[in-house]
């Protein structure tokens, strides 16, 4: 074999085995970045059924208690059965453990401009493999659009209750999350596991 065809074969193995290298490493991350979309999918809607009920049985003002109390709860035992640390974060926080870090701030910047842009809010999500701490973190975070129902709690001064305004204010003291309307950005559910 001379050395011009020894050459071009040794690259078309090499490029081979880089081919078969980065598929194996894509299979691992889809199958993670599935499963992140499928407990991130089934947290919002038990929420918004929870939501739902409270607010036909007690209005808004028991909605409020509810994402107090209720919604924390419910991250805390997908947690537990997923595997995966679940929490809501907004730019315009109302809890102030909803502040996002540096990674889900810019995620959420980011859907802010594709949405903008005119990008289904249902498109909206970011999964990404990050270092903390010298260790492999596996991220995702999805969009929470604002819905009609959530107006009553987040909407305009004209659209929220005394009631539910001075409910909110004892709860949440440094509110930031009103004046939303329909379809924009309200936040988003975000989901990290370390990788073993």
């Amino acid at each position: 074999m001379n050395k011009r065809l020894a050459f071009k074969c040794c690259g078309l193995l090499a490029a081979g085995l880089v081919s078969n290298w980065a598929a194996a490493q894509a299979a691992p991350e889809a199958a993670w970045v599935a499963e992140a979309r499928q407990v991130a999918g089934a947290v919002p809607p038990r929420l918004l059924s929870v939501l739902q009920e409270e607010l036909e049985r007690s209005g808004a003002e028991g909605a409020v208690a509810v994402c107090n109390e209720k919604a924390p709860q419910m991250a805390r035992a997908a947690s537990e059965k997923s595997g995966w640390a679940i929490r809501r974060v907004s730019l315009r926080n109302r809890n102030p453990k909803a502040v996002p870090d540096a990674w889900e701030q810019a995620a959420l910047q980011e859907f802010d401009r594709r949405l903008a842009a005119q990008e289904p809010a249902s498109k909206l999500e970011k999964s990404e493999l990050t270092q903390e701490g010298g260790q492999n973190v596996q991220r995702y975070i999805r969009a929470l659009p604002t819905a009609k129902l959530c107006l009553e709690c987040h909407g305009s001064a004209e659209q929220i209750s005394p009631a539910v305004a001075a409910r909110i204010k004892a709860l949440y003291p440094a509110d930031q999350a009103t004046g939303y309307s329909v379809g924009q950005l309200r936040g988003a559910i975000t989901l990290r596991k370390a990788v073993p």
